[in-house]
């Protein structure tokens, strides 16, 4: 008598709360976000932002700036890295907070899976399993569930205002960012040190969102009304969505792999449901519950491997 080996799970717990913890702070990012939109234009609060996060690295990884450091040899890489993780993606969603609420933007985030696996199939090699396209559908499902209000006719007159796009384009840009996590190596002594890897990052991410900020105060777009709500907005996703959830981020996507992990973006909006309740009175409702375990479902399922 022959036997089959049961599917196990290919995340274990520590994997799944390294993938938890990004979309809960970049859900309370696009809330501060939206609050922020009349005090602080887009690509200036996204240079200020992470020139703060820069400041904060600094004595953790302060060495990796050094002329004799091992990250020049691969500046290039760690560019691109910068350009898309830190300048483009970080920017294109503030400039979608403006027209846009945070739930509808997270939502759009949310297509994270198949951006995740048509980048993996088209630019890596990667092939796509029944399990992660089963996922995908689920996943997506509960997406469409939030989306839709609990009522399916809704999508049907449902309308992509300019924000939506640009967050679209940052969702593309954050899901070749994540498989180019996986084929960045590079010396061990930034590779290996999570405030280095991250430092390689954000000092070149720095540089392209301040030029982006410089165009923007240029066509007389920027400006900047500092106060104590600007003052402990900055501070904190300078350090929770920022520093705390990109080295998260990274672990957890070269643990799983890039299309597992951006199952878990779905969380995103869901988190941003709750926060959107607590901090703009906008109340969840029964088919959130569902959309979770529907979206659930779906990072289980699309990360169960053959043993």
């Amino acid at each position: 008598m022959t036997t089959t080996t049961p599917a196990r799970t290919g995340l274990g717990a520590g994997t799944a709360f390294l993938l938890t913890v990004p979309p809960l702070l970049w859900a309370s990012n696009a809330v501060i976000g939206r609050m922020l939109r009349d005090l602080v234009s887009p690509l200036t609060l996204n240079a200020v932002r992470w020139a703060l996060a820069l400041l904060l690295l600094l004595p953790l990884a302060a060495a990796v700036l050094r002329p004799d450091s091992p990250l020049w040899p691969h500046w290039r890489r760690y560019a691109v890295l910068g350009l898309l993780g830190v300048g483009c993606y970080n920017a294109l969603q503030y400039m979608a907070l403006q027209t846009s609420t945070p739930i509808n933007v997270t939502l759009v985030g949310s297509s994270m899976p198949l951006w995740m696996m048509a980048t993996g199939a088209l630019f890596f090699g990667h092939r796509i399993t029944r399990h992660e396209l089963a996922g995908a559908v689920l996943s997506m499902a509960g997406v469409a569930l939030v989306l839709s209000r609990g009522d399916w006719h809704k999508l049907l007159a449902l309308r992509l205002v300019r924000g939506d796009l640009y967050m679209l384009l940052a969702t593309v840009a954050w899901a070749l960012y994540s498989w180019l996590l996986t084929r960045t190596h590079g010396p061990a002594g930034v590779r290996g040190d999570w405030a280095a890897f991250l430092m390689a990052q954000v000092a070149f991410g720095v540089l392209w969102s301040a030029l982006f900020s410089a165009g923007e105060w240029a066509v007389g777009d920027g400006f900047f009304a500092f106060d104590w709500r600007v003052a402990v907005a900055l501070a904190f996703i300078a350090i929770g969505p920022a520093v705390l959830a990109f080295p998260c981020w990274a672990a957890g996507v070269q643990r799983a792999g890039p299309n597992a992990a951006g199952f878990f973006v779905n969380l995103t909006p869901l988190f941003a449901a709750m926060l959107s309740a607590l901090f703009l009175g906008e109340m969840p409702h029964g088919y959130h519950a569902l959309a979770f375990a529907l979206i659930v479902a779906g990072i289980v399922l699309s990360s169960r491997r053959p043993a």
